[in-house]
Formats: structure tokens, C-alpha cells, sequence
């Protein structure tokens, strides 16, 4: 699956989007996911379909159908780039190892200014926890702390009042 990843993201490489990820489903599906600053459109799925079709019929990819989306709003954070793009975003990250029994925080992420000019350097990113009783609370993590994470947006439906 490592091969495939590497060579989707060589084949989109020039064409203005970022790869989220590839998977494999059942029935011979192969589904990938990218973004872009500002939104992934029709056109960029479309795009990306059509020049991975040609570079998986070329490079003998077994797939029987291919699928091209966004990652959707609650985006997973799935390397470091992702953590400081997203900086200052609500998340979800679960760990691997519990804190207090716990896995699992949303709150604020906060990234150290070390990281965007070295983010090799597996940096300790921060959570501002949501807190209901007004104090602040900092998680402080690595990213090899962590098992996965996600965008975690507020989302209001709420519409006119009745």
C-alpha cells in the first residue's frame, strides 16, 4: 500500500493538490482523498481522476474502480505538515497512551513556532482542552504520541427560530 501512496502522490505532484491518503476497499475499489487550500472542487476530483487513471493503467495497479474525493470537514491530520496547516483549529486526537484514563481530547491546536522552521524535529504540539469550568488546560504531545487525529469543527444548524 506504501507504493501505491508513493506513486499517487509522484502522479498528482504537479497538478495543485496535496494527497490525504489512498485506500483500498472491498470490491476492487480504490479510493483517494485530496485537498488543496480553500477547498477541493468538482474540477480538481475530476482532474486528478482522469491523470491517475492513465498512471495506474501504465504502472499495472489492480483496481476495479476509482474514487477521488475530499477529505470532508472532519479531515484527518495524518503527518506533521497537517498539525501546523491546521494550527489554531479545533481537533480531536486520540493517543496511544492514556492520560488520567484517557485517550481521546478535542480542544485548540496549538504548534510551537520551532516547528514550521523544523518540523523534523517531531516538535511538542498543544491542546487547549475545552474546558467547561473556565480554567485552562494545556495538553502538551508529539506527534508520535499520537494514534490519530482529526479536524473537529463546531458545526451550527441552527436556522430561524419558529
Amino acid at each position: 500500500m506504501a507504493d501505491i501512496f508513493a506513486l499517487t502522490q509522484e502522479a498528482i505532484a504537479g497538478l495543485d493538490v496535496e494527497l490525504v491518503d489512498v485506500e483500498r476497499a472491498p470490491l476492487g475499489l480504490l479510493r483517494v482523498t485530496i485537498d488543496r487550500p480553500g477547498g477541493v472542487r468538482i474540477e480538481d476530483c475530476e482532474q486528478v481522476s482522469k491523470h491517475l487513471s492513465r498512471v495506474f493503467e501504465v504502472e499495472n495497479i489492480d483496481y476495479k474502480r476509482l474514487e477521488v474525493g475530499s477529505p470532508g470537514i472532519d479531515r484527518p491530520l495524518n503527518r506533521i505538515a497537517d498539525f501546523i496547516r491546521f494550527a489554531n483549529e479545533r481537533v480531536e486526537i486520540k493517543l496511544r497512551t492514556a492520560i488520567d484514563n484517557r485517550k481521546v481530547f478535542v480542544g485548540t491546536l496549538r504548534v510551537p513556532d520551532t516547528a514550521t522552521s523544523d518540523p523534523s524535529a517531531n516538535p511538542v504540539f498543544g491542546l487547549e482542552l475545552d474546558a467547561g469550568s473556565g480554567k485552562e488546560q494545556v495538553l502538551d504531545f508529539t506527534f508520535d504520541d499520537v494514534d490519530r487525529a482529526k479536524l473537529d469543527p463546531i458545526l451550527d444548524f441552527k436556522g430561524n427560530k419558529r
